[in-house]
Formats: structure tokens, sequence, C-alpha cells
């Protein structure tokens, strides 16, 4: 070989081996989970007592063996379907072992590892590092407030890779501000001042049990003298807050009655719901096997309102302890939370739970029947006329939106779509369930699906069995026999609408010029918000900021976008009711509709040609047929 090609070659390899590429061969690999169990027990203990600079500091003892060792932040985080860890939020991460520092790398390719290199001679590490809590929601989801905390154990925690996460044990303890009560699934060991000790249990069973902790607490017992105890425990912003009505409370207990002759099982050995109301720590709907994360606002039970009915978040939440947890899809159990998931199966896991939570909250009087209905027509709206992106994108494809959007907000929803296997799987499981019904005679429905699918094996609440689209089809064919593949593809897959469950069981969507009791609560809630969706195509905040433009709309067509601000209507102050009477006024007459609209700093004037009137959703009996809706709504 001669000296140019060897030096040719010899920077030819420099060069490969600097590039982004070359990593992959040299640096330290992520062992991958086995199902060995990791020996001993690691400790993990967490100061969650400064509320004030919002700042949860962690310590960790971990018994090791010489040689290299990789620890690992959850990346993919249950519930969330995506690689959502807050890893941004650790700091101050140091490693030490018989008082000597040692160094830590974090992997180029995979940044929630860290590789370190345990010395001869080392049996236990000691970790402290600091999980930062977001001060501001534009940082993410606030979760210490100086009244109420929320630890999620997956934030803070750094575990061995190489092991499935069933197989590593942690003993946990949490010292909590004074004056705090704090509920989890977790069983309590001891306490030592505000200091909590708990159970060790496994690292699987330690993420799935958050807690709520908080200086204004309640637990309200919902099953009153059961074998299986179920408990509401609420932080509130104040005292005042926790106040609640007896007549609303039985309507939680019969949530709970109404799911167990749902299912015919419990998966738990108790179960808490961890409820904040709160206008300063975020809300949140997360869930677990014997717990879930709840937050709404402060009025849910000082402003409870039995005709508009309360939110559906809980009956969703406490579903998903059947499916979802107990029973997932094989594809969205992982053994640890570094190995990626896939969920072709979220029109189950969340699109079935969504129906279940509608069906459960009705059901329990949680919500009225006819508030009921008003739900479901806000709901079959959206498929019917505010999802146009249905035309280039299917059902199925919503299944990857947690990792294509990581939940970020569009300014386009109903064209780009977002999560639709949530409600648009809630429309094709009501049909599903209205086709079981008529194929039966009305002698099955869903109901005889859920007990068989979710139901078995009562009592088992450790075990995670998985299931496959096959299962699913197969189930429903035990029910009620049909073509049930075909079936789901086809709504799965764009080549059946996904509205058919209305007119299914007995009933269709009609617009009228006035909102529902219901949709007037909504908007009530929304603070000033407006809803001029389907008639001129517009969602507007109090603010008079477009929140959301209907693809195609009168307004869309116009040149109206997302984000610009309305001034003026007809050359009046823009106000809800300016926009609603100019509405009216262009139904009988053919002038449009001026909008004067400020976009930057730039402010013109945009005529919307739009001549119909005020739309809101409703749902009318189709006379003649079975009412099939009723019959589903209707407490067991």
């Amino acid at each position: 070989m001669s000296r140019s090609h060897l030096a040719s070659l010899s920077l030819a390899v420099a060069l490969a081996l600097s590039s982004p590429f070359a990593m992959r061969s040299v640096h330290a690999e992520v062992p991958p989970p086995a199902d060995v169990a990791y020996p001993g027990t690691v400790t993990i203990d967490v100061d969650a007592t400064d509320t004030a600079q919002r700042i949860f500091r962690v310590k960790q003892t971990m018994p090791v063996q010489a040689g290299p060792l990789t620890l690992l932040f959850p990346a993919w985080l249950p519930g969330n379907h995506a690689a959502s860890g807050p890893i941004d939020k650790i700091a101050g991460l140091e490693i030490t072992a018989n008082g000597q520092r040692l160094d830590w790398k974090r992997d180029p390719l995979d940044v929630f590892a860290f590789h370190v290199e345990v010395p001869q001679g080392v049996s236990s590490l000691s970790m402290q590092y600091q999980y930062l809590t977001p001060t501001g929601r534009d940082q993410g989801r606030v979760v210490m407030t100086p009244n109420m905390l929320n630890l999620q154990w997956n934030a803070v925690v750094l575990y061995p890779a190489g092991h499935y996460a069933s197989r590593i044990q942690y003993a946990a303890s949490v010292k909590y501000p004074a004056g705090f009560q704090a509920a989890s699934a977790l069983d309590v060991a001891g306490r030592a001042g505000d200091t909590v000790q708990y159970r060790p249990v496994s690292l699987d069973i330690l993420v799935d049990s958050p807690v709520y902790a908080g200086r204004y607490f309640k637990t309200i017992d919902l099953a009153p003298g059961a074998k299986v105890p179920v408990r509401l425990n609420v932080v509130a912003d104040a005292a005042k807050y926790l106040e609640a009505k007896p007549e609303h409370i039985e309507q939680h207990r019969e949530l709970v009655k109404q799911a167990l002759k749902l299912y015919g099982s419990q998966h738990y050995d108790h179960y808490d719901f961890l409820f904040s109301l709160s206008k300063q720590m975020s809300g949140n709907g997360l869930e677990h096997q014997r717990s879930s994360e709840n937050g709404l606002g402060t009025d849910y039970f000082t402003g409870w309102d039995k005709k508009a009915g309360s939110d559906d978040l809980l009956g969703h939440e406490y579903t998903h302890s059947w499916n979802g947890k107990f029973r997932r899809p094989a594809d969205l159990w992982t053994p640890n939370y570094n190995v990626p998931m896939q969920g072709s199966l979220l029109w189950v896991y969340e699109g079935q739970t969504q129906y279940w939570g509608n069906v459960l909250t009705a059901r329990a009087g949680l919500r009225p029947m006819e508030a009921s209905r008003d739900a479901l027509a806000l709901v079959a709206a959206t498929y019917a006329d505010n999802r146009p992106g249905l035309e280039w994108r299917a059902l199925q494809d919503t299944t990857n939106d947690p990792i294509v959007a990581r939940r970020r907000p569009k300014p386009y929803r109903g064209y780009q779509m977002s999560e639709d296997y949530y409600s648009g799987g809630q429309m094709m499981w009501l049909e599903a369930d209205a086709r079981i019904r008529k194929l039966s005679g009305g002698r099955k429905s869903l109901d005889d699906f859920a007990r068989a699918f979710f139901g078995i094996e009562d009592g088992e609440w450790k075990q995670q069995a998985t299931y496959t689209f096959d299962d699913v089809v197969a189930t429903l064919d035990g029910v009620a026999h049909d073509d049930w593949a075909t079936f789901l593809r086809d709504r799965l897959d764009g080549k059946a609408p996904l509205t058919g469950g209305l007119e299914a069981s007995g009933w269709k969507l009609v617009y009228k010029d006035e909102p529902s009791a219901y949709a007037k609560a909504q908007m009530k809630d929304g603070n000033g918000a407006a809803s001029f969706i389907y008639s001129i195509g517009l969602n507007i905040d109090k603010g008079g900021n477009v929140s959301e433009v209907r693809w195609d709309s009168p307004a869309f067509d116009a040149g109206v976008g997302t984000g610009m601000n309305i001034v003026a209507v007809n050359d009046i102050e823009y106000g809800k009711d300016a926009l609603e009477d100019a509405i009216k006024a262009a139904k009988d007459g053919k002038a449009p509709i001026r909008l004067m609209v400020k976009e930057f700093d730039r402010f013109r004037t945009i005529d919307v040609d739009y001549h119909d009137g005020l739309r809101y959703p409703h749902l009318e009996r189709i006379e003649g047929t079975p009412d099939y809706l009723t019959k589903i709504l209707s407490p067991s």
C-alpha cells in the first residue's frame, strides 16, 4: 500500500471514529432487561418538604457488585404511552462508594442511561440528586404547591439496568411537610415524625403507586363495610373545597358498585382514588392498578350542579384498573421503563375505557341521563363534522400520536388529528354495544364482553395479563357471533364512519340554535370561552383569541386562522354576545359577518359569508327503533 493510500485510509478511519454513527460501536451498551432478581433491596428516601422552591430531594442506597453498572431513569411511562420521562428535571447527581465520589457518564445515545464503574471491594452505592419540579406551567405539570404535592416515583427513581422492573425490590420513605397527610396505594410500614416508611415492593408496583399529600385532606369511604376497601382521598387548596353533599358522595359510592357489577371482579387488594381540587397544582388523570391520579378544579364538590352532573374522570381512571392495568395490550407491556412501547391497541386500552368511563358515570347518577346524552352529542358531532382529518388519516394511525406529538397542542386539531383513539374509540365501542344487543335480541351487550375479557381471575392484582387483536375478536365472537375482525378494521382503517353507533342505538344527531344545558355548563367552566365551531367554525377564549378553527368551515375558508385575536364583530367590540348576535342577524340577510382580527402587529377585516345561524349538537330519538342507548346508560 502506498503512503498516500495509507494516509487517506488513516484519515477516513479518524473521521469515521469521530462521526456520530461511530459512537454506536464505542459507547457502553445498556444491558437488556432479564427476568432475574436483582440482589438485595434498594432504598429510596425522598424529602418532599421544600414546597416553596418546589424541589424533591432524593437519596438512594443500592446494593452492587464490582464492575460496570448502568442506572436508568424511566423514559417510557405507563399511561403516557411515550418516552416522556422528565429527565431534564434531574439535577445534582452524585454517586459515592465507601465515602469516595465516583465518576458517571451519561450514555450519548440514550440520555436516560448513566454508566458508572463500581470499584473492587464496594458492595453499596449511595446516590443523591434533586428532582426540580416545574415552577410554572410553561415548564411542565405543576406538582408542588404550598398546600399539596403529587409525588410520582418514576420522576425520582434511578434503577439498575439488566433486570425486569418486577424483579427489583425497593424500600421507600418520604418526609412530608409538617401538617400534610398523604395517600398512596403503598402500604405504610411505620412513621417517624413527618417521615413515612412504606413496605418494600418491586419497582413496577412502586412506580404504579404515586402519592398525593396535602394540608387540607379528607378521606371518604366509597365501599363501607366491604372486604376490599375503596377510598376517595381528596386534597384541596383550602378546607372549604372539601365539603361535599351526602347525595353527591352517594353517587361516588354508586360508581364503585356499578363498576363491580360490570366487571364482576376486583384486581386490587384495596383501591385509592387520589384526587386534587386545585387552581394551583395542575390537573391530572393517570391510571394505576390500585389507585389513580385525578385532578380537577376547586369547585368539584362546592359547585356541584346535579342537573349538569360531574366529570367522568373518576369513572375513566377507575376503569383502567381492569382495562390497561390488569389486562394490557401485548405491545404496550414492557419489562422495564426503558424498553419502547407500541400503542396499536390503544383504541381498546383508552377507547373502551373512554366508553365505560362515560357509561359508568351515567349509571352511577354522577351524570344524569339527559346530561349523558348531551355529552355524547358533543362527541358524536366531533366525528360527524369536525374531524376532516379522517379523510387522510385513519383512527388506527392516531395510536402513534403520543410518540409523534408528545401531547403538544396542535393548531388545526380537527385536520391534523390527535389522540382520537379515545373518543373515536368510544364511538366505535358504542356501535359494537348496539350491534351485540341487536344480534342477541337484547339478551347480551358489551357488558358481557367486559366481564369475559377484564373480569377474569377475581382477586388477582399482581398479574399483568396481556392481549392481542385476535383475543379481542375472539371474545366478541364468544358474546355474539359476527365478523368482528372486519367490523373493527373497517372503522380503524377509515373504511366505515365512526358515528354508526348513534342510529344503531336508536338516536340521531341534530343541530339546534341553543346549546344543551350540559354544553352551557361546559362553556361556563371555560371561564368565558365561546363555541361556534359548528356554525361559523370557531372556538374562542374569553380574550377573543381563536383557539380552534374548523377546517374548511366558513371562517377557515374566509381566512381566519388559529391564534388570531378577534377585536371586533360588525364594527362592535368583540364579545361572545356580539358574535352570537351577528350570526343570528346573518341568518336573515345576505351581508357577510365582518371580523376585525389582530394578527401579530397587523389589523385587518375578514368577511365571513355564513347564513345558517347558530348550530349546537343534540340527540333526538328515532321513533320506531329500539332505544339501546337508554338501556346502556341506565344502572345495572
